[in-house]
């Protein structure tokens, strides 16, 4: 029993994916907690693009 306890202990192979679940969890919650922010952003990105036709810093190559 002390064995198997130590070699699960020791065990690293799921670890890979445990690290994959984590870094998604917190780039989830990044994204909840400046939900607002980036959707502000976005949503006036599409505007000055769709609406006027022109982005700014770009030019007609015509």
């Amino acid at each position: 029993m002390k064995e198997m306890l130590r070699r699960f202990w020791q065990e690293e192979e799921g670890m890979g994916t445990v690290e994959i679940v984590i870094i998604i969890g917190i780039l989830v919650a990044v994204a909840l907690i400046f939900r607002k922010a980036l959707l502000g952003f976005v949503q006036d990105l599409m505007d000055k693009f769709f609406n006027t036709g022109n982005v700014p810093g770009v030019t007609d190559p015509a």
